[in-house]
């Protein structure tokens, strides 16, 4: 009897061992989950300032509806890019994949899909496809340093605008440093060959502004296609963006280009910035949009990523 009473104390012991460890065990996971809330970060948490409503519960409201509902639905959200633009989007020659799209748009679109709790697809396209594409429903956003224009305002639903430069010189000529004395502004242009991107604002731009050319040709990327097409004297100016020229001029000393600096494009200062662009009528999800771009203007940390990726393909040469 004194043995089977023991017994009955050693297992009383046990138990009470296995009880204090499990409520130990339980404590410490009540911990941890709190101090994973208090952790999380701005994507999960936001707040009003960090994405609107939507943001601040870290996904897509369930009673979203139209496209940003099937994007949550799909668990995928999918942008349309033409990544030969840096620094704003390029290609990274040491990734693969998807982590091969680098730049600070890409950076935006990776946050957005952060934002709605979906999988990101970046989709590589030609830049007239990049807009007609969208245009048409067949991807959700065009991300790819878009300006403001008119007709896309009418073929699209655009974004605030965001990345604003000093809008009296951000469009402009390249040329060939040996013409710097023959090229100067648009009445130098009437029997010179002048080159742009297809579909871009730079050829909304020269057909409003240069009044006579010998030829205006049409390339399907700025960089390096326009670039060079000066470059190897096939044409004598580009329009161009002037932020992004003078980075290829810097990152590659040799090429014998020069921005012009006594000629710049007008443009309306209202329509400064860049812009996202979504299939006409999805205002619900151009406004998710919308509420991180206004987060990320008023911190600034947008054209902390411009900077970033500018001194990284300056690295890379392009």
């Amino acid at each position: 009897m004194l043995f089977k009473k023991e017994g009955k104390k050693i297992i009383s012991v046990r138990m009470l061992v296995i009880l204090l460890m499990l409520a130990l065990a339980l404590g410490m996971l009540s911990g941890c989950a709190k101090k994973a809330n208090e952790g999380e970060t701005p994507a999960a948490s936001g707040g009003e300032a960090a994405g609107g409503e939507a943001a601040s519960e870290g996904g897509i409201p369930a009673d979203a509806g139209g496209r940003l509902g099937a994007i949550r639905d799909a668990g995928k959200l999918t942008v349309a890019t033409e990544p030969y633009f840096a620094p704003e989007e390029f290609i990274d020659p040491s990734k693969t994949g998807q982590d091969q799209f680098v730049g600070s748009d890409m950076e935006l679109a990776r946050l957005i899909a952060e934002r709605m709790g979906v999988e990101l697809e970046i989709v590589p396209l030609e830049f007239g496809p990049v807009i007609a594409s969208v245009v048409e429903g067949k991807y959700d956003l065009a991300i790819s340093a878009l300006a403001y224009t008119a007709e896309r305002a009418e073929a699209m639903e655009l974004s605030i605008g965001y990345h604003f430069t000093d809008e009296s010189k951000t469009y402009g000529l390249l040329i060939r440093k040996e013409d710097a004395d023959n090229i100067k502004g648009p009445e130098d242009l009437a029997d010179k060959i002048i080159v742009t991107q297809s579909g871009s604002i730079q050829e909304s731009l020269v057909n409003a502004q240069i009044p006579a050319y010998k030829e205006f040709k049409k390339v399907s990327s700025m960089s390096p296609d326009a670039f060079l097409s000066v470059q190897e004297g096939k044409a004598d100016a580009a329009a161009v963006s002037c932020e992004n020229a003078q980075l290829y001029i810097d990152s590659n000393p040799d090429c014998g280009l020069m921005v012009v600096d006594t000629f710049y494009f007008t443009i309306d200062e209202n329509f400064g910035g860049e812009r996202v662009g979504a299939p006409k009528g999805e205002t619900e999800l151009i406004e998710f949009v919308n509420a991180i771009l206004k987060e990320l203007n008023e911190s600034g940390q947008y054209d902390a990523w411009f900077e970033e990726y500018a001194e990284y393909a300056a690295s890379l040469g392009l």
